[in-house]
């Protein structure tokens, strides 16, 4: 599964419903993915493959190698 090594984001798991019937018997179970990327990061000053999020990376947590 998707995670984040810097972070710790998952997957998160929710129902979705339908547009047109919203009864409550409508429902389907869903997973909503996090948009994880994986990168060649420097950890203690060796190269490393990390699974990084977009939002960890957008915010500097990261330096890439």
């Amino acid at each position: 599964m998707a995670k984040c090594d810097i972070c710790g984001k998952e997957p998160i798991h929710g129902n979705s419903t339908s547009v047109t019937r919203s009864h409550i018997s409508k429902r389907n179970s869903r997973v909503w993915q996090p948009n994880v990327k994986r990168v060649k990061a420097l950890v203690n000053g060796d190269t490393k493959t990390l699974h990084v999020c977009a939002k960890c990376l957008k915010n500097g947590k990261v330096t890439r190698a």
